[in-house]
Parts: structure tokens; sequence; C-alpha cells
């Protein structure tokens, strides 16, 4: 195992940065993509069922990207601190956090289970299901949060392996997961006749086989084992987590946060609204995975050149993955904006869903190119670990901003005001960004030896 990490210290830190980026950031983006696409696989096979399957599908989303959020909370803060542990050369430290991170996380997500599961219905209704939903909501949420443990479990295995230089394991066992969901989501739900029931049902399966592969993969010759005899209650572990998690945590609790927010404001308008915008969320979260994952790509180099003091290769690989991330996004923003209401259609033939789907899908279109600028910011300020900076940019997205506007531009504008607020709020977030940015290479360049 020491012959392999040498082998990535020695590719991170002195291999082309583009060259590093790249390797790192395929299946990184692999994984994401395929992610996406199960998150959105359900909302594909249960749209042929009826609106307020759809609209259930989506509110209940927002409870999986909370229990996405402890996941990448605790996998984050481990992986962070492995990364430069690793960059330094100590083994023995991110053996430990390997272990504690994963074991923390898999607890954590058994008490989010039992409580999501004690709490249905009063759950159901705060994330905004509407009377017509409300039946669908607890029938597909009460079997999905059975598999909380295994997905927050999971998300720690794979952002270890990521954070070590090893995507490409992490991938395969992401994939096996997503692949195994797309398989079972058509056979459970009409094969069976089972309806939300199957399709819940198969997210649970998906989940468990994944978190499984994923903890065999880590056993392999190329990742630190997760051992329970390296697990640790010490004080500095969990601090740690916490400065390293955090942002992640922010990045995807508030992001849950204003998915439900999103639900309540556009309920006022009928199951119709609610199930498009649904969909245009699962859509963003598809083409926002090329973004997330080039950044994440980008993270082991950071991790590794930070800890190793090479702090002209974390700037360079910075700029690359800025200016390769604004591009595809404006690719995806031309595309969106001349088949907005193709796109819709795909998952949900019914001309209101459609109209107000193909509306929002454009009024975040307008701001995706800038969008790049903040999450690659977010990825550096979390992996060098400034944590209030880092916790600034995890937040304006879907937080710092969004809140205040999907209380206030709804009163403003109606159901515009409602379709217009995640790119107000992108424009305002990549303003604070590019400061936050400037700063850190300021601090890195005064701690130059």
């Amino acid at each position: 195992m020491r012959t392999q990490q040498t082998d990535n210290f020695t590719f991170l830190t002195q291999a082309p940065v583009h060259e590093v980026v790249r390797r790192m950031a395929v299946p990184t983006i692999i994984s994401m993509l395929v992610t996406s696409l199960y998150n959105m696989a359900d909302t594909f096979f249960v749209g042929k069922l009826n609106t307020q399957c759809t609209a259930a599908v989506g509110v209940s989303f927002s409870v999986m990207a909370i229990i996405q959020a402890v996941g990448f909370f605790f996998g984050g803060g481990s992986g962070n601190y492995i990364s430069r542990r690793l960059g330094a050369k100590d083994h023995r430290n991110a053996e430990r956090m390997a272990a504690t991170g994963f074991f923390y996380s898999v607890a954590t997500g058994i008490v989010l289970a039992a409580l999501g599961l004690a709490f249905i219905e009063p759950l159901s209704l705060a994330l905004g299901s509407t009377p017509t939903i409300l039946p669908y909501t607890k029938t597909y949420l009460g079997i999905v949060l059975c598999a909380a443990p295994f997905m927050t479990g999971s998300l720690v295995i794979n952002n270890q392996m990521r954070f070590q230089g090893n995507a490409r394991y992490a991938m395969v066992g992401i994939v096996s997961g997503v692949v195994l969901n797309v398989i079972l989501d058509p056979i459970l739900i009409f094969g069976f006749d089972l309806g939300l029931k199957g399709a819940a049902i198969a997210t649970v399966i998906s989940q468990i086989i994944g978190c499984v592969v994923l903890f065999i993969m880590s056993h392999s010759g190329q990742n630190i084992r997760i051992l329970p005899r390296n697990f640790s209650f010490s004080r500095v572990y969990v601090k740690e987590i916490f400065y390293g998690g955090t942002p992640s945590l922010m990045r995807q609790g508030l992001g849950s946060i204003s998915t439900i927010l999103l639900n309540v404001a556009a309920g006022a308008y009928g199951d119709a609204a609610i199930a498009g915008m649904s969909i245009v969320t699962r859509l963003s979260s598809f083409v926002f995975a090329f973004i997330v994952g080039l950044g994440q790509g980008f993270q082991p180099l950071c991790g590794f050149c930070y800890g190793a003091k090479l702090y002209s290769r974390v700037r360079e690989g910075f700029n690359y993955c800025v200016r390769t991330g604004t591009v595809l996004l404006l690719l995806f923003t031309v595309v969106g904006m001349i088949f907005a209401e193709q796109i819709i259609f795909v998952f949900r033939a019914d001309e209101a869903v459609v109209a107000v789907g193909s509306n929002a899908l454009r009024w975040q279109l307008v701001a995706y190119p800038l969008v790049a600028t903040v999450i690659v910011t977010n990825m550096l300020t979390q992996t060098v670990r400034k944590p209030v900076r880092a916790n600034i940019v995890a937040g304006a997205r879907n937080g710092l901003f969004f809140i205040p506007l999907i209380i206030i531009l709804p009163r403003l504008f109606g159901l515009m005001g409602v379709e217009m607020c995640q790119a107000v709020s992108d424009v305002l977030s990549f303003a604070i960004s590019v400061p936050i940015a400037w700063s850190v290479f300021r601090d890195m360049k005064r701690e130059q030896p």
C-alpha cells in the first residue's frame, strides 16, 4: 500500500497539472453523472405513472439530499484530511481517519432513518407535500429512508478513495449501484406492477449493493483499508472532520432546504408547478455533475500539493478547472435555451408541467456559466482548510442568497419569481466567490517557503 501511495504522491505533485486533473476528474465526472442519472431514473419512470408521483419523488429528493449531505460531511471532512496527511507522508493518521469517518457516518445514517420513519407524515408535509401528493410521498419516502446508513457509508468511502487519488475505484463502486437501480426501476414499477413502491424498493436495493461493492473496493491493494481497530473517538479527528466537512454539509444541506422552500413556493401554483420545478432541479444536478466532478478531480491535486507546499500547482489547477468548467456550461446553456420544452417533455408529457419547467430551465441557464467559478472556489477553500471562507462560498448559492430570494421574489413576481430565483442567486454567489478565491491565493503567496 505504501508503494501505491508513493506513486500517487509522485503523480499528483509532479505530473503536468492538466493531466492530473483530467485523470482524476474523468472517473469522478462519470460517478457524478451516473449518480445524477440515478436521480433522474426515478423521475423518468415514475413520470409515466402520474403527476402526483412525479411530484412526490421531487419532494422526497430533499430528504435524500440531506442524507447525502451527511455522507459528504463525513466523506469530505475525512477525505480532505487524508489527502493532506498523505501529501505530508503521514500514513498512520490517514488510516485512523478513514475508519473514524466511515463508522461515524453509518451511525448517523441509522439515526436519520429512525427519526425520518418516526415522523414520516409531518416530515412529508414540511417538505411541501400538498394533500393530493402526501400519500405518495409517505409511500416513497417511508421505503427510501431505510437506505440512509448505506447511502452515507457509500459517500464516505467514495470520497476517501477519490482524495487518495484512486478515483477509478470510487467510480466502479458508485456505478454498480446506479446501474442496478436503472435496471430495477422498470422491472419493479411496471413488470411487478408495484408502481411508486417499486421505484423506492429499487433505490434501497441499489444503495445496499453499491455500499457493499465500495467497501470491498476499499480493501483492495490500492486503498487505505477501513478497519474497526483504526476507529478513534479522539476529538482531533472529529475536529478535522468538522472543519473539512462543514462546507460539504453546508452546500448539500442548504441545497436540501432550498429545494424544500422551492417546493413550498411552487406548491402555491399547483401540483404541475411542483413537478416542473422538480424536473428542472434534477436536470440541473445532472448538468452540474460535470462541474462538481471536475472540481472534485482537482481536490486530490489540491490537497497533496497544498500539504507538500507546492502552491503554484494549486493555482494552476484552479485556473484550469474554472476555464474548462465555464466552457462546458456555456455549451449546455446554448443547447438548453434552444430545446427547453423538448427536454422537459421527455420527463412528463403534461402541457402545464412543460410550461413551468421550460421557463424555469431557461431562467437557470442565464447564469449557468458563472457557476463553475463558484463550485471550484468552494472545492479550493474546503481542501486547503479555510473553513470560514469555504462555508461562505458553500452556503451562498443555496442558502445565503437563495433562501431570502425564494421568500421575496415570488411575492413580487408570482410564479416567475420562483422560476428566476436560482439565476439571481448564482449571479450574487459569483460576485463573492471571485474575491474569496483571490484571498486564498494571496495567503498562499505569503506562506510560500
